[in-house]
């Protein structure tokens, strides 16, 4: 039987987890969010403005699927209940479109999970991903995979200590994560109202460490470890 051990270390402004195990095979990922924050550099930019409302191929060629009440794209106007537009900063709106934005809500197309999930499915596999998550809510998960094989996840706990839906600038973050093994697909999925994120940013396998460690100011560290064993995922924390 595996063992699991997590030790939790508090500083100013970062909050750091880290877990050991004794397993077959392991993967370690590694995310850093922050409001206003920027995705690393010399990535893949997509902004979704171009993407059908029925998914299928973006510009920058990743596969997108929804599935669920209400998955999809969306744009301003706000839908109370359902789905708010990420908020966005300049410093990194530049990256994503020719012509940014200034501070505010999204003022271009975005995707929402609603009830239900958004599939990306990656042109290639990848060891960074970044994107602009809204309105973080605790029940967001975003899952990273191989294939089929569920490798990591992380929800909107690990993004903030107070994932409470905030729809103003507060409660949208630049999330970047790392990895240690290769994915191709990521789902975000969200069992309630809903999971909005915009501005996904990739590297290809061959980006230096150097770059993929050099994330401008994160606001929030954490370093999980997942074990898997006969197929499954197990996952342990242990707060405090």
């Amino acid at each position: 039987m595996p063992t699991k051990k997590t030790m939790i270390h508090v500083t100013t402004g970062v909050f750091f987890t880290a877990m050991s195990l004794t397993s077959s095979v392991s993967v370690a990922a590694l995310i850093s969010a922050s409001i206003g924050g920027v995705p690393i550099g010399n990535a893949v930019y997509e902004n979704f403005n171009s993407l059908s409302s029925s998914g299928g191929l973006s510009s920058k060629g990743i596969y997108v699927t929804f599935n669920g009440i209400d998955s999809g794209t969306a744009a301003l106007p706000d839908v109370s209940g359902k789905y708010a537009a990420p908020y966005v900063v300049s410093a990194s709106d530049h990256l994503f479109n020719d012509i940014p934005q200034e501070d505010g809500p999204d003022l271009t197309q975005y995707l929402v999970t609603g009830i239900g999930s958004v599939t990306l499915d990656l042109n290639a596999y990848h060891q960074y991903f970044g994107l602009l998550w809204g309105s973080v809510d605790s029940y967001n998960t975003l899952s990273f995979y191989d294939g089929n094989t569920l490798l990591f996840n992380f929800t909107g706990l690990d993004v903030t200590h107070l994932p409470n839906g905030d729809r103003g600038a507060n409660g949208t973050f630049y999330v970047n994560i790392t990895s240690d093994i290769k994915f191709n697909k990521v789902i975000a999925s969200s069992p309630h109202y809903s999971f909005e994120f915009d501005n996904v940013a990739l590297a290809a396998i061959g980006t230096s460490s150097q770059e993929i460690q050099e994330i401008p100011e994160p606001g929030t560290l954490a370093l999980l470890g997942f074990g898997l064993l006969a197929g499954s995922i197990t996952r342990c924390k242990k707060w405090g």
